[in-house]
């Protein structure tokens, strides 16, 4: 990597959290969450799911912006969201086969992607804030049990009704994740051998879920951003 190349910074406004990175060239070298907000700096690229800022109506904002038309995953429909366009394609690009690309984020969505980079198709479910948020303002008892730092569940049977909540979202996106993996698209044509990567704030919670059901898990928590540090055109002279 010439050590010429600037610094460059990177921004995806997801629906709950805003998510940076640092890249020099095509690699990413850090990256962090935070939270939003009102002014930010104008990053040298970015995307957005979640709200935008009123900056992002400015010219220099919306000259580098990444959209889907940025990613090349063949068959790419507009519609779908940036950040899971830019996760699976990183996740292809870093495989040898089909691929299957769970990210975990405020929704928890599934994406497979064929061999030769074809966008096939996926599932959404809600996330795990998401699922807790709406047990506890769907009901009267339920509490609003915490979503966050579920690294691994020790009890799979807990006696407080927190526990129990968090236990059993949790438990029941790794049994989706696991479904879906049991149900991936089989074309006999199929080049390579299957991939199954995981992304977003709440992989490193699954990971260790997946992993007991046998499946052989590539944990990513930054695909979405090492794509754009790819993808992402250079500073401006």
């Amino acid at each position: 990597m010439p050590a010429s190349d600037p610094l460059r910074h990177l921004l995806l406004i997801g629906n709950s959290r805003w998510h940076w990175g640092e890249c020099v060239g095509p690699r990413l070298q850090r990256h962090w969450d935070g939270e939003a907000v009102a002014d930010p700096p104008l990053p040298d690229g970015w995307a957005a799911v979640g709200p935008l800022p009123p900056a992002a109506d400015r010219d220099p904002w919306r000259q580098r912006q990444l959209t889907n038309r940025h990613v090349p995953l063949r068959d790419l429909p507009d519609h779908v969201g940036i950040d899971r366009a830019l996760a699976a394609w990183a996740a292809w690009t870093r495989s040898d086969g089909p691929v299957l690309v769970v990210d975990a984020g405020t929704a928890l969505t599934l994406t497979v992607v064929a061999s030769d980079g074809r966008f096939v198709g996926g599932r959404i479910l809600a996330g795990v804030r998401l699922q807790l948020q709406a047990l506890h303002q769907g009901t009267r008892l339920l509490p609003q049990a915490p979503g966050g730092g579920v690294a691994a569940l020790e009890d799979p049977w807990p006696r407080a009704t927190a526990a129990a909540m968090v236990t059993g979202v949790v438990e029941g996106l790794a049994a989706a994740v696991a479904g879906a993996w049991n149900e991936r698209p089989r074309n006999p044509g199929e080049a390579g051998s299957w991939r199954l990567w995981l992304t977003g704030g709440d992989g490193p919670c699954l990971e260790p879920l997946l992993q007991r059901r046998g499946l052989a898990v590539l944990l990513a928590p930054a695909l979405a951003l090492e794509a754009m540090a790819q993808l992402s055109p250079a500073r401006d002279p």
